[in-house]
Formats: structure tokens, C-alpha cells, sequence
């Protein structure tokens, strides 16, 4: 379907068994203040316990407002990421999973202000408080620029996507044919939104919770080096895209630094073996005496953590 754009944003919501918490996050969305319709599009993945029944009563307490996308079968993450993202008509776009939840009932409005006055950006941004399983609440975050780009966000990931706001250049067709084959989407998604040349706002105030360690994305997220591999291969098949071929050399040189911080995530899992295999395959491609100093300092902290 194309993005007829009726609503200033849509909600984009990925559902799946997240029965306790689901009415928190729901809540959260529809007491927000806005001076735009926005409406609610929820990709509900075949939950087995009463996500399904709670979402159904909320979309017949608000039936102009939440579209609810199904089907007969469970789909995956990342399947049902792609279908929910190309069900969105609004301009701009928002980010809210089924587990999380907005803490600041303007977050929408701050944002699409933001957006609707500084053409030259297209995603915003802000802080998030984390949510861990025994309910302790923690804001620490890295410090962000006040503004980014394409040069900065292809390096990693820093915009928490519970807080994100960006402009709608899916427009029901997303055009990143290869992301299919990840166990997430939002980083490539917001890399292409931005590819245009546009920037990243830093919105520097709390305005949503993310829920830690849940979810089907937590397992690899836990695993260190399974993140790293997982963004390798999301950097060789943005290499190889054309629709980012003017970032070539910026992408290789992120690969570079990923497959440097995989060889010294090696070290210290204890995978030698496979870590001295990237460090020769580096050696060529990179500066052999900071590569060199980088790994015997890695080995070293290693060793001395296993003498502790």
C-alpha cells in the first residue's frame, strides 16, 4: 500500500506475548497531547497468551485510531517489522514496541515541532530511562551530539528507538531489500532516512521507558560479539546497496573499526583462535602498529583478568 499520508504520524508498534505489559504501553500513546491527528498501527505477531484480546478491546474503544495488522501465522521480528513500517501513512513516523512506554505525554508534539520548523532533519531524538526486570529504573545514557548525520549514526547505533520521531520515506514500500535477514531493523531504517544528507536531532530531556532484557531482539543484543557480527553483515549489505553507493568509503571504514572491536571481543571471550585469524586478515588493511599494540593490550587485560 502507498503512504497516503491522512495522519501528521503514525504510531509504529511491533506486538508479540507482552500481555503485562501492553495496556501500560497503549495508555502511554493515546494520552499524548497533540495539535495533529496521529493514529496507531500495531503489528500483532500471533500472540499465544491475551495480547491479542487486549489489543481487540482497545481498538474498538478507538476504532479511528488504531489499525491492528495480523495474520495466521507467526512472522519473526524482523517480517513483521517490514509489513508493520510499510502500514504507516503519516508523515513522520514513531517508535513505541508493546513492552515499552512513553513517560512524557508531549514527547510527539516536541518532536514534530522540532521537525516541522528545521526541513534540514529527519529523525529526533531524545533520552530514554531504562526499565530493568526487577523494576529498578536507570537514565544513565552516553552523551549525544546536539546534531548528527549519516557519518556518525553508520559507526553504531545510539538513537533508542522508543524515542524516535523521523520523517516518513518508507511511504509503504520499504526499499531496503535485504533487511529481512536481521533480527532487527531500526539502525539500517534510520541510516536510510538520513542517506538523503539530512541530520539527527538530540533532544537532550527523558520523554520515554525501555524495557531491558525482554523481548525477542535481548538474546542477541546480550551476546557481544553476536551484535558485532550481526552489524558486520548489516555493513557489508550496505556497502554493496546502491542506494548508498556515495558512502562507500565511509561504511568500509566503519567495517574496518567493527572488525577490529570483533577481533578484541574475541580476546576477551576466550576465543583466540578465531581472533588471531581477524588479526592477520587486519594487518594489510589497517595500521599494523596500532592494530598490533591494540590486540596486546586486549590479550594482556585478559590475562590479568583470569590471574584476579
Amino acid at each position: 500500500m502507498g503512504a497516503d499520508q491522512n495522519h501528521m504520524l503514525s504510531v509504529f508498534m511491533l506486538v508479540y506475548n507482552q500481555e503485562g505489559f501492553i495496556s501500560q504501553t497503549l495508555e502511554s500513546i493515546l494520552h499524548q497531547k497533540t495539535s495533529f491527528p496521529f493514529n496507531l498501527v500495531i503489528g500483532e505477531d500471533c500472540s499465544t497468551d491475551n495480547t491479542r484480546a487486549i489489543i481487540e478491546a482497545y481498538k474498538k474503544q478507538y476504532p479511528d485510531k488504531i489499525k491492528v495488522i495480523s495474520s495466521s501465522q507467526n512472522l519473526g521480528l524482523i517480517n513483521n517489522f517490514i509489513r508493520t513500517v510499510n502500514h504507516c501513512d503519516g508523515k513522520y513516523i514513531a517508535i513505541c514496541d508493546g513492552d515499552d512506554f512513553w513517560t512524557d505525554e508531549h514527547k510527539l508534539q516536541m518532536q514534530v515541532d522540532f521537525l516541522e520548523n528545521n526541513s534540514d532533519y529527519s529523525i529526533a531524538f531524545t533520552r530514554k530511562q531504562d526499565v530493568l526486570p526487577n523494576g529498578t529504573i536507570s537514565a544513565y545514557q552516553p552523551a549525544n551530539p546536539d546534531t548528527s548525520n549519516f557519518t556518525d549514526l553508520i559507526n553504531g547505533n545510539y538513537i533508542p528507538s522508543v524515542t524516535a520521531v523521523f520523517r516518513n520515506k518508507v511511504n509503504g514500500a520499504l526499499a531496503i531489500k535485504w533487511l529481512h535477514k536481521y533480527p532487527y531493523g531500526d539502525w539500517p531504517l534510520y541510516l536510510y532516512t538520513v542517506s538523503d544528507g539530512s541530520k539527527i536531532k538530540f533532544i537532550d530531556t527523558i520523554t520515554a521507558a525501555y524495557r531491558k532484557d525482554i523481548g525477542v531482539s535481548a538474546k542477541v543484543r546480550k551476546s557481544k560479539t553476536g551484535i558485532i557480527q550481526v552489524n558486520l553483515s548489516i555493513l557489508k549489505d550496505l556497502y554493496d546497496d546502491q542506494a548508498f553507493e556515495k558512502y562507500r568509503a565511509i561504511i568500509q571504514k566503519s567495517l574496518r573499526n567493527h572488525q577490529i572491536k570483533y577481533m578484541l571481543t574475541l580476546v576477551g571471550e576466550d576465543q583466540f583462535l578465531k581472533s588471531i585469524k581477524l588479526f592477520l586478515s587486519l594487518l594489510l588493511k589497517v595500521n599494523p602498529i596500532k592494530l598490533t599494540k591494540s590486540y596486546l593490550f586486549s590479550l594482556k587485560k585478559r590475562c590479568t583478568r583470569s590471574r584476579v
